[in-house]
């Protein structure tokens, strides 16, 4: 694996590990329930699957209407 390869993975990794403890540590220090934090991840995941399907969505018609447009 070449060095810029290892760095990218290095970041990734540090970065999970960190948002990891950031949780670990919400849900500790405030008292946050397991449940309420898989709520949370759930809707997020939720949002951001919705969020990805509206642009593809708008992409589509963007795509579509632009080929409709060129024909002679």
């Amino acid at each position: 694996m070449s060095k810029v390869g290892r760095r990218f993975l290095r970041t990734i990794l540090l970065g999970t590990f960190a948002l990891a403890a950031l949780v670990w540590v919400a849900m500790d220090q405030f008292a946050i329930a397991p449940e309420v934090m898989l709520n949370l991840l759930l809707v997020t995941a939720a949002t951001v699957a919705l969020i990805i399907l509206v642009a593809a969505c708008v992409a589509g018609l963007w795509i579509g209407l632009r080929k409709l447009r060129e024909r002679p």
